[in-house]
């Protein structure tokens, strides 16, 4: 398999929490792999979850991200 990533990504199991706006409650994920680009994320269901968001991070940093894939229960996004 190719690998299309530009840096490597290191395995973790992280919590994280998704912000979908200030008002809306913040969506509780576990980050499963990280990298400076990026990280793939799991929660319960994707449904819902728009194509940029912010991630507070486990360090409370707030990176923005962008989907790149999704699936039911995992997601990988690029930080921005």
């Amino acid at each position: 398999m190719n690998e299309k990533r530009q840096t490597p990504r290191m395995r973790v199991l992280k919590s994280a929490r998704i912000v979908v706006s200030d008002k809306a409650p913040k969506i509780e994920c576990t980050i499963r792999n990280l990298s400076e680009g990026g990280c793939q994320l799991q929660i319960s269901t994707t449904f819902g979850v728009p194509h940029e968001f912010e991630l507070i991070m486990p360090d409370g940093a707030r990176r923005h991200c962008e989907v790149a894939w999704r699936t039911e229960t995992r997601m990988g996004v690029a930080f921005r």
